[in-house]
């Protein structure tokens, strides 16, 4: 069964739905709680972490369909608390104020960059570390995982700083609320499509060698560059994707603004103010 790659796909779907939905869950619950709320929550997820890591120590020398299975929930978890601690803002960057109005793109970058420069740095230090461990691994679908997924969060970065239509911000963490003000809603860039044709090329990829070769490593490799690939589209897709955990999440108790209306306003095309 495990070596089955449909059974491979869904279950992929299904632990991207569940761990994007655990960690706004329990980032929520902290904002709801004392201002400590968020350092408690990424303690307290720390075993994540080291499950993760021990995950992909046991996977790197097994080759097989089982091998592949831990390797993949190893990176998710690696990934999933890198994310908790993001969301929680315990890892953002040196700048934590809003964007100023009218800066110039150069002074946009720049500050973009510093509010979130230690997370970026956390994510590149992470990927060289596995890259480093799975040197030589019989098994390095932990090392694809976790490259995809990095690649696929600066694709998400990059059109987010130049424009696009649609961004969801109902999901956003306390910690978190300056961020918006350095996304750009309004008309694609350019970019916009280059990243949607890579990564429909490297969905196309993976599903080829998955036919090729019935490995169901590449299985999971389809499944989440097609869940990256179906994030990009709703940039500008008028669908409700918050509505996807938004049932579940704890509602907000405090009684500060709604960051998705005051923080991200809508700017006219001529006036960028992005990531």
């Amino acid at each position: 069964m495990i070596a089955n790659p449909w059974i491979a796909g869904l279950f992929a779907v299904f632990l991207w739905w569940f761990s994007t939905g655990a960690i706004l869950w329990v980032v929520r619950r902290a904002d709801n709680q004392t201002p400590d709320g968020h350092v408690m929550t990424a303690i307290l997820a720390m075993p994540v972490l080291f499950a993760g890591v021990i995950g992909l120590l046991a996977s790197l020398p097994d080759p097989s369909a089982g091998g592949s299975w831990i390797g993949f929930v190893a990176a998710i978890a690696i990934w999933g608390w890198i994310e908790l601690v993001f969301l929680s803002g315990l890892v953002l960057g040196p700048n934590r104020r809003p964007c100023p109005a009218n800066v110039t793109p150069s002074e946009r970058f720049w500050k973009a960059w510093g509010a979130v420069a230690y997370h970026e740095l956390l994510l590149v230090s992470a990927l060289a570390g596995i890259a480093i461990l799975s040197q030589g691994a019989a098994n390095d679908l932990a090392l694809w995982t976790f490259a995809v997924l990095f690649v696929a969060r600066i694709f998400a970065k990059l059109n987010i700083f130049f424009g696009v239509p649609r961004i969801n911000t109902e999901l956003l963490s306390e910690p978190l609320s300056h961020l918006p003000s350095y996304f750009r809603i309004g008309p694609s860039s350019r970019i916009y499509p280059v990243t949607l044709a890579l990564l429909a090329c490297a969905t196309g990829a993976w599903l080829v060698l998955l036919a090729e070769t019935g490995d169901v490593a590449f299985a999971f490799l389809a499944a989440i560059t097609a869940l990256a690939l179906i994030e990009h589209a709703l940039m500008v897709l008028p669908l409700p994707e918050e509505r996807l955990w938004q049932w579940m999440i704890p509602a907000k108790i405090r009684t500060t603004p709604s960051i998705a209306r005051v923080a991200a306003p809508k700017l006219p095309a001529e006036e960028p103010h992005g990531l």
